[in-house]
């Protein structure tokens, strides 16, 4: 019962990354999505939102910094040394049992699939400030949103990730997210932030 349950699960993911893969391919997805995965296109972002908290909140927003540093650690040794060894899934692109052709739009990556640290890390630092900026920055919480989804569907995209990967992923990275974003903003209140 366990195992058909599990077995139509994985059928319907693999489905679904063939359509997001080959199906729902263009040139114009080819040409921006294997970047907005990549680590380093990120980090001026990373660098205007340390700036922003250090000199709008001084030590507070060093310590939010601190934290959300630490989270995105937490995320990332979850998911990339805790589950992806104890589950072994192989990415969609090493797997040679595969009955639809696969496009790899980036080199394969010698890792596990199953969960998407991309997707677990991105949606941390989505969730941790969405929540902290919730009240003051309203319009900001659907784009981070909206930002750790796109990088989560390019690694699905490019063939490194299925989609069972990365919704698991943000998941995780939600949890720690708001998880840390609930205790944080407890001891570490802003009365700008939270009036």
């Amino acid at each position: 019962m366990v195992g058909n349950i599990w077995a139509q699960i994985q059928e319907f993911d693999e489905s679904l990354f063939h359509l997001i893969n080959e199906k729902w391919a263009n040139p114009w997805l080819d040409l921006i999505l294997p970047w907005t995965r990549e680590k380093l296109i990120w980090v001026p972002l990373y660098v205007v939102l340390v700036f922003y908290w250090v000199r709008k909140y001084k030590m507070q927003g060093f310590y939010w910094v601190l934290i959300l540093a630490a989270l995105v650690g937490l995320s990332d040794l979850i998911s990339a040394h805790f589950i992806k060894i104890y589950v072994h899934r192989l990415r969609p692109c090493q797997n040679l049992h595969w009955l639809h052709p696969i496009i790899s739009r980036i080199p394969c990556g010698t890792g596990f699939s199953f969960v998407s640290s991309h997707a677990s890390n991105h949606f941390t630092i989505a969730a941790f400030t969405a929540i902290g900026f919730r009240k003051r920055l309203s319009w900001l919480e659907p784009c981070l949103y909206l930002w750790a989804g796109l990088i989560s569907y390019a690694q699905v995209y490019v063939g490194v990730h299925y989609p069972l990967d990365v919704l698991s992923g943000a998941l995780l990275g939600l949890v720690i997210g708001w998880t840390g974003a609930y205790f944080t903003w407890r001891h570490y209140p802003s009365q700008e932030l939270t009036s």
